[in-house]
């Protein structure tokens, strides 16, 4: 960036920059920041078999005990609503009023998919998302949740492979 430019605004990292050239004249761009993203501790992001790319455990994580937190951009529902239309969603909700897009500002965990024989559950404690494994999880793993409702149609499939497996993510 110029000495001189200066950031007019900013989202997920798009800046807007005022830059003066050396005539005198101000143009107007845009430039994105790609940032990479830091993982959660003991998380990887592979190839699923599942779908796209999923979130392996690269450390073994106990019963019942944290895997990581979810994070993301904090938006409202009703921006939740909007950007529902994408192929591949990684917003969760925290209540009726907040949810986080994981796909900015995100730890990895945006990428656990759905199972409909899950080796971890998602649980919500004051205003955190959490991950808690369900059974031992091995180093290699893919971590999967059961999605059960989501801002998905009713009617997308699930392609997770269980002997279980209900045929949608949705629990219709």
């Amino acid at each position: 960036m110029s000495r001189n430019a200066v950031v007019l605004s900013e989202l997920g990292g798009i800046f807007l920059l005022m830059l003066p050239d050396a005539d005198g004249k101000v143009r107007i761009g845009f430039l994105r920041i790609c940032m990479k993203m830091k993982l959660a501790e003991g998380l990887e992001i592979r190839p699923s078999l599942i779908e796209g790319k999923g979130c392996f455990a690269a450390k073994r994580f106990s019963r019942r005990r944290k895997i990581a937190e979810y994070t993301g951009e904090r938006i409202s529902n009703t921006e939740a609503n909007k950007r529902a239309h994408r192929r591949r969603l990684r917003i969760c909700a925290i209540d009726d009023r907040w949810s986080l897009d994981g796909s900015r500002g995100g730890n990895g965990t945006h990428y656990i998919n759905h199972s409909c024989q899950p080796n971890a559950f998602m649980k919500i404690a004051y205003d955190h998302i959490l991950f808690i494994a369900l059974r031992n999880i091995e180093p290699g793993e893919e971590i999967t949740i059961d999605y059960e409702s989501t801002l998905h149609s009713d009617k997308k499939r699930c392609g997770c492979g269980a002997q279980n497996c209900r045929g949608t993510i949705n629990r219709v």
